[in-house]
């Protein structure tokens, strides 16, 4: 695990105090950006969200799925988590926290913004960062590849038709054409330009080019996510600074729901019997969220200076400190489970 991603919640903190720093100092700056609008995309935070994703969808190989059959019950397990469990769960905590336990301290419809930026970062499942994960509590590495990649086919059908169903039961309208053109520009073709450039490089006696090619662009990758929260905080330092218990009111359900759908998967995997290097990785797939996808979509469909962009930025910080406890946790645990 490089600099950058051991340290990704110190960077995100540090952008998140500059970008409220810069927004307060300099607001026209941030106005002008905001302005840089195409069918409700921001083409700034378009950019720099391309540029996080491309660089993950490289990793994704879909030759892989053809080993879909074998040890099926870990596949099994992941899928279950990731589309008929996490989205609905975060839902309800989204409701629960912003309709029932804090509605004294948000307006209802800042809580319904909230509550739309926690479903989607729950209907968006882990891309990139699972593949972290997994090394780090050895985890069989072909094995998280054919999740991801079944993971990621399933997103491209899946994601806008569970995002509407569940932002309507939140009393939100969807624009179908900026929820469908979200999943083509943030999913489908960075999918595609990631097969596209694994295919010209990639060959199956000699991974270096495309191996190189990765190195090279993660630290790039994390400067358009870090880029990203820069503006979105900058966009919102009016209101965070007019209210910054917003962001300890959004972290605390997203806490809740991260260590509880963990502790469901981690249940699941034991009572399935599973090894150890199986388990692990689909749980940590299961729990962790593809947030680049859902701060996208949020600013597509709620706007730039929207409480659903904040609730998602949010889930940047609290995300990668959580998953390191769990990877921790899974390591400690792991005589818990069969040997392979």
């Amino acid at each position: 695990m490089g600099i950058f991603e051991r340290f990704l919640s110190v960077w995100v903190g540090l952008c998140i105090i500059s970008g409220v720093v810069l927004g307060y100092l300099m607001p026209e700056v941030f106005q002008w950006f905001a302005r840089l609008e195409v069918a409700h995309v921001n083409i700034p935070v378009a950019i720099f969200i391309w540029v996080m994703i491309y660089p993950m969808m490289i990793q994704v190989d879909f030759s892989s799925i053809k080993d879909i059959g074998k040890k099926p019950k870990g596949l099994l397990l992941a899928l279950v988590i990731n589309w008929l469990i996490k989205p609905f769960s975060m839902a309800f905590i989204g409701w629960l926290f912003f309709r029932v336990l804090f509605a004294d301290w948000v307006d209802p419809q800042t809580a319904t913004e909230y509550i739309a930026g926690m479903i989607l970062l729950g209907v968006a499942p882990c891309t990139a960062m699972v593949f972290v994960w997994s090394h780090l509590v050895k985890g069989d590495a072909n094995y998280t590849l054919v999740q991801v990649s079944v993971n990621d086919v399933i997103m491209i059908f899946a994601f806008a038709p569970i995002t509407a169903f569940l932002l309507g039961v939140s009393d939100v309208t969807v624009p179908w054409d900026t929820l469908l053109l979200s999943v083509v520009l943030y999913v489908l073709i960075p999918l595609v330009a990631g097969v596209l450039t694994r295919k010209a490089l990639d060959s199956h006696k000699d991974h270096s080019k495309l191996n190189h090619l990765i190195q090279t662009l993660k630290p790039i990758s994390i400067m358009g996510l870090l880029a990203t929260v820069v503006l979105l905080f900058g966009f919102q330092a009016k209101t965070i600074l007019a209210n910054p218990l917003a962001i300890v009111l959004i972290a605390i359900p997203l806490l809740l729901q991260t260590y509880g759908i963990f502790a469901i998967a981690y249940a699941a995997a034991k009572a399935m019997k599973l090894p150890h290097n199986i388990a692990a990785p689909a749980c940590m797939i299961g729990t962790s969220n593809f947030f680049e996808l859902a701060v996208a979509v949020a600013i597509s469909l709620f706007g730039l200076q929207s409480g659903a962009a904040l609730a998602t930025v949010v889930g940047v910080l609290v995300e990668v400190p959580v998953m390191l406890t769990l990877v921790a946790f899974a390591n400690r645990t792991r005589h818990w489970f069969e040997k392979v």
